[in-house]
């Protein structure tokens, strides 16, 4: 009987693992015929689309502070200090400092669209194909897979420029001595460079993938006839 149950189990993944591979070969190859190259070129536009319309938004004033997908919050280590501030009526002085945090990813942006788009441009069918089959965010995840490391290293130089150029060094430094002059505190030295790197990345992936999101679920978010096509094979 054990044998027998043995024996089942493995015909239902060989024939499952058969299907999936069936469905996997025939993409390529439906009514539509859409070929290898059509595919991979739907999955560019798709990432295209969310670079172009949702990346964007994040380069605007407010791009980062007013959307609370990606609004940039304080680390644990400084909002003991905002708190300490508002309790002696540094309210304001707080408010600006979480500000031009924002600021500077909005700022930085910016220089994540040639990145982007050199890793766009390296998508094979391969690629294309196991995107189209995987999660509601795949693309982000190859998008990210491909790009994180260079775009860490080219964000941070750009968030200390950044600091500088809408002020932030300054008010933060500012901040940090007021908490670090009220008694009985422990004195602080964040790295704030990293920190707003980090989140700026953050930031940038999860309105890919509401992008991404969109074009899987909502047929009227595929804009060109091709991505009709293409994603009309996942539906």
């Amino acid at each position: 009987m054990i044998k027998r149950l043995v024996a089942l189990v493995l015909i239902l993944n060989v024939t499952a693992c058969a299907e999936l591979q069936d469905i996997a070969n025939q993409l390529p190859q439906g009514p539509g015929v859409l070929s290898n190259t059509d595919i991979a070129a739907g999955l560019r536009q798709a990432l295209d689309q969310g670079i172009d319309q949702q990346v964007a938004k994040l380069t605007q004033t407010d791009g980062f502070y007013k959307n609370e997908l990606v609004k940039i919050l304080l680390p644990e280590e400084l909002q003991k200090v905002d708190k300490a501030l508002r309790d002696i009526g540094l309210g304001n002085l707080a408010d600006e400092g979480l500000k031009v945090l924002n600021r500077a990813a909005e700022d930085a942006v910016g220089e994540a669209t040639p990145i982007f788009i050199n890793a766009v441009k390296e998508i094979t069918f391969n690629d294309a194909k196991n995107i189209l089959l995987g999660d509601d965010n795949a693309a982000t995840q190859y998008l990210t897979a491909k790009t994180q490391t260079a775009l860490y290293a080219k964000f941070q130089p750009v968030i200390n420029n950044s600091f500088s150029k809408v002020g932030a060094d300054q008010i933060w430094a500012n901040l940090i001595t007021k908490y670090n002059a009220i008694p009985f505190t422990n004195n602080v030295n964040p790295d704030l460079t990293d920190y707003v790197t980090g989140e700026a990345l953050k930031g940038v992936y999860t309105m890919i993938a509401v992008e991404e999101k969109d074009i899987r679920t909502k047929v009227s978010s595929r804009g060109t006839e091709l991505l009709k096509k293409v994603f009309a094979l996942q539906d």
